[in-house]
């Protein structure tokens, strides 16, 4: 056990990259679920001695490499209250009578629902996230497809590249951009000025692309529109009490979001406040119940993984090698960050890629200062939210929306879901790459 425990310790970074990669080839697989994968990664990492069991030294110091320090806790809570803040308000029935009352302006014209439903998701997701939102829209999208007898997967094909897209805009709209917030220190008001813009932008030329390319599709007969425009929405709310007070809550929240730069109180401890009010009229059992466990777990156990990658000098060497590779230039960075991030995106889960890719920008930044990493970090949010469109496993709101559909009897083939999200990624990159190249490394003089 000795010669083991040496061996470990002297080939920390080979052992730790080992695990790291071996559980990313299982996760991409998904033979196995990823949660199983991050959690077993994890018990592994720390019963190799990777990262320690304690607090404290023998000597009774704090130990630097006590797992714990390496689970970031602003990402895990702030995860949890918003999943719980939203269910609540999903409970007064809120969302769906937004979505049906937009449909019912549409007068059921098919392309003009096209486009409201793929701006809703996108607004929907840039303050919900964009898992919830393609949750809460899914039933209404099959309920219109049903009623207008339309294939319904041009809709939800649209919906799970303007969910990734809108989720892109803000701080708490896609997970990548969580971890991004926490590890770079950048707030809700720090997204919405750099990203909401571009990301508008990208989201307009995408929809048209995809309403010009998914045209003959949406056609229907003036019955079956006439009928969707006079949709009942009276019965959708179930609560108005709980609407007021959890629709109260949602707005403050958001608005201490954009206020964190003045009040400086973390966005999770806002979250938790929010969510720990509307708790206070709810049975807290039945609302954890749907809080996406899974997720959360899967979080902790990949931050003990990467930890240990990091407490071993391995995000260093990487960061190093970057710098290496593109001589230091801030130009051949950025670029080498939005490009591999968004095509690496598409093939592994997002959320991993990113919790990866931030501690070894927050190196670089340590090496080279704040004003040469900051468009760096814009890098790895668009390349990592966007490039998540490319495949149906790019992300999580894709196999969700796939895994439902197909339950359905509507199967999104990946081959066929492949060559849209291809188009959107290439066009979405394109776009990006330009708005980083104007905006911060002044292209144009």
């Amino acid at each position: 056990m000795d010669f083991l425990g040496g061996f470990i310790q002297n080939n920390a970074i080979a052992v730790s990259a080992a695990i790291l990669i071996i559980s990313y080839i299982f996760i991409a697989i998904e033979k196995i679920p990823k949660t199983t994968i991050a959690l077993l990664g994890a018990s592994i990492t720390l019963i190799l001695g990777l990262l320690s069991q304690y607090q404290t030294t023998g000597g009774g110091a704090l130990d630097p490499r006590y797992f714990i320090n390496f689970v970031d806790f602003n990402v895990i809570f702030l995860l949890v209250a918003m999943m719980i803040i939203v269910s609540i308000c999903a409970r007064s029935g809120m969302f769906n009578w937004l979505a049906n009352e937009m449909l019912k302006k549409t007068k059921g014209h098919p392309v003009k629902i096209f486009f409201s439903l793929a701006f809703f998701t996108a607004i929907a997701s840039a303050f919900l996230d964009n898992v919830t939102t393609v949750i809460l829209i899914m039933p209404v999208t099959f309920v219109i497809a049903k009623e207008l007898d339309i294939n319904p997967i041009p809709f939800l094909i649209t919906e799970i590249l303007a969910s990734n897209i809108g989720g892109t805009a803000t701080l708490i709209g896609d997970p990548p951009n969580i971890i991004i917030g926490s590890v770079a220190g950048l707030s809700f008001l720090d997204f919405l000025k750099e990203l909401t813009d571009i990301v508008t932008l990208i989201l307009i030329v995408n929809v048209f692309i995809l309403a010009r390319i998914f045209k003959k599709q949406l056609v229907t007969t003036p019955d079956r529109m006439a009928k969707v425009a006079n949709l009942d929405n009276s019965g959708t709310i179930t609560d108005k009490f709980l609407l007021y007070r959890s629709a109260i809550v949602l707005v403050l929240v958001i608005i201490g979001f954009i206020l964190h730069d003045i009040t400086h109180i973390q966005t999770c401890v806002t979250a938790m406040l929010g969510a720990s009010v509307l708790l206070l009229f709810e049975k807290p059992g039945k609302i954890f119940e749907e809080i996406e466990w899974n997720t959360i777990f899967f979080f902790i156990g990949l931050f003990i993984i990467i930890g240990a990658l990091d407490a071993a000098g391995g995000i260093k060497i990487m960061a190093d090698w970057i710098l290496n590779v593109t001589h230091g230039s801030q130009n051949a960075a950025s670029m080498l960050i939005i490009w591999c991030s968004g095509i690496l995106s598409g093939v592994v889960d997002n959320i991993p890629y990113t919790a990866t890719m931030a501690p070894m920008l927050l190196e670089i930044q340590h090496q080279m200062g704040e004003a040469y990493t900051l468009p760096l970090w814009w890098c790895l949010s668009l390349g990592a939210c966007l490039g998540g469109n490319m495949t149906i496993i790019g992300a999580a709101a894709n196999v969700i929306v796939s895994e439902t559909s197909a339950a359905k009897g509507y199967p999104i083939k990946f081959m066929y879901y492949l060559k849209y999200g291809v188009l959107v990624t290439l066009v979405s990159l394109v776009m990006s790459t330009l708005y980083i190249g104007i905006r911060f490394l002044h292209w144009l003089g």
